[in-house]
């Protein structure tokens, strides 16, 4: 396909001619009126005109006969540009006047009529167009009065001109801005479909080239690039996934089939093969809450989550996970409280609940105080075991925290520690599978909000920070979304 006729098939291309051929029709319709309009108007004037003069005429006639009208129309007959005149008897024999010839039959019906004519001083000059009116005078003369028509024809020659000259060099800028768009455009175009050839090869990092007048294209091409953005955090979150699953979930399948194996070897007695299946059932619940957990950010990220929507109090959510955490936390020799103040929030309950339970697990987990080293001599500050959980609005939030006196987070891991199956260095001796922060901040995500980890000096403050009306922010997000960290 050549060039030209890519360009003559751009919709820009076919949507300039259609604009074009309106605009042209129009421009063409408004100096048809105005040539019309023109028109009328000078015939009104010539209608005046003769009618007047028509008037008078008559009005001399009856009163000073024949001869004094051969003698008026004489007399006006030989004034510079007058009117057309002819007097004629009932036989049609000319009797005064300027005209020397018209075209057959004017003379014999009164009235309105449009007809050649020749002057009497024109002999050789060609035949010209007049409009005249034929009046009945007593005794069967006939009067002719009329108007020549150059005037109006030579005005209708300047518009019709105007209007091909008009149409002229529409149809040429028209067809000239139509090219310069069509190829604008195509150029933009080309550089999309170049860019979105390489992404279906495999490149998801090519990203549309977005412009700097802002218009609709670029807008498209800003909403495509978020797209792809989001597409490529996907798929890279898909293959770590995938990566994870391989390497992390490898080792308790490895160690479920181990001892299966042993316990086939060495076991000797019902009660040696019911401790070896209590075991690996402990291994396979460990493994589905694993893949639940798995299941449940996937169903977060993609979205799907979405139509469980409701309206709910997060102060219930926080007094619902104390009443349930409570008695664990103790059993670690620990205490947790609740602050709350009424949150409204539109969001799932479900994943939301899932979510702030997590945060607390975590912080039962890996929340107890640790006694730091104090220079010689310095009094030791106390540790306190207290978890706090906090519901409440901040403005146009909501704000879900769990604060605890832990070790915290350090802040160059705390962006590393929200990702699948990642358990810090100081975790590896509790159980776990690494994915309750990834789970939580999926859930914030999904709602438009964000997982933050501060200090709590001393400890960790999570905090699920959501919008609290659906509206406020339930956008796809455009990137894999980076905790905020402080």
């Amino acid at each position: 396909m050549t060039a030209f006729s890519k360009l003559i098939r751009t919709t820009a291309f076919r949507l300039t001619l259609v604009y074009l051929f309106l605009f042209a029709l129009f421009a063409a319709s408004l100096l048809a009126y105005f040539a019309w309009n023109t028109h009328r108007l000078i015939t009104d004037q010539i209608t005046t005109t003769v009618n007047g003069e028509m008037e008078e005429i008559s009005d001399i006639f009856s009163r000073r006969g024949l001869r004094g009208l051969v003698f008026t129309i004489e007399n006006r007959a030989l004034r510079p540009g007058a009117n057309l005149y002819l007097i004629t008897t009932p036989n049609g024999q000319a009797v005064a006047g300027n005209v020397g010839q018209l075209a057959p039959g004017v003379m014999a019906t009164t009235g309105w009529a449009e007809t050649f004519y020749r002057r009497l001083d024109d002999s050789d000059a060609p035949h010209h167009r007049a409009l005249v009116r034929v009046a009945e005078l007593s005794g069967g003369f006939r009067l002719l009065i009329g108007r020549d028509l150059e005037e109006r024809r030579r005005l209708f020659g300047v518009v019709r001109s105007a209007a091909q000259w008009s149409v002229l060099i529409v149809v040429v800028l028209g067809l000239g801005g139509g090219i310069f768009v069509a190829r604008r455009v195509l150029r933009r175009i080309d550089a999309m479909t170049g860019t979105t050839q390489r992404i279906m090869a495999g490149d998801l990092s090519g990203r549309l080239p977005v412009g700097r007048s802002g218009d609709e294209l670029d807008r498209l091409a800003e909403n495509l690039n978020a797209m792809l953005e989001r597409i490529e955090a996907l798929m890279m979150g898909l293959k770590e996934v995938s990566d994870n699953i391989a390497h992390d979930l490898k080792t308790p399948l490895t160690r479920l089939r181990n001892r299966a194996e042993e316990a086939l070897a060495k076991s000797h007695n019902e009660a040696e093969y019911r401790t070896a299946l209590e075991r690996t059932i402990e291994e396979s619940d460990a493994l589905i809450r694993t893949f639940n957990a798995l299941l449940m950010i996937a169903r977060a990220e993609s979205g799907q989550a979405r139509g469980d929507m409701a309206d709910f109090d997060a102060a219930e959510i926080a007094k619902g996970i104390h009443e349930l955490y409570e008695p664990l936390a103790e059993d670690n020799g620990l205490s947790l409280k609740v602050e709350t103040t009424p949150a409204p929030l539109h969001g799932n309950r479900e994943l939301i609940s899932q979510a702030l339970a997590n945060l607390v697990e975590n912080a039962i987990k890996y929340g107890r105080p640790q006694a730091e080293a104090q220079p010689l001599g310095a009094d030791a500050a106390p540790s306190s075991g207290e978890i706090l959980i906090e519901a409440r609005r901040d403005g146009d939030q909501v704000l879900l925290g769990v604060i605890d006196g832990g070790p915290g987070i350090p802040t160059s891991d705390r962006k590393h520690a929200v990702q699948r199956f990642v358990r810090l260095e100081a975790s590896r001796t509790q159980p776990g599978s690494g994915l309750g922060l990834s789970l939580a901040a999926a859930v914030a995500t999904l709602h438009g909000g964000e997982l933050r980890l501060s200090d709590a000096d001393p400890g960790l403050r999570a905090t699920l920070a959501i919008p609290a009306r659906a509206g406020d922010g339930l956008a796809v997000p455009t990137q894999n979304p980076e905790q905020t960290t402080a």
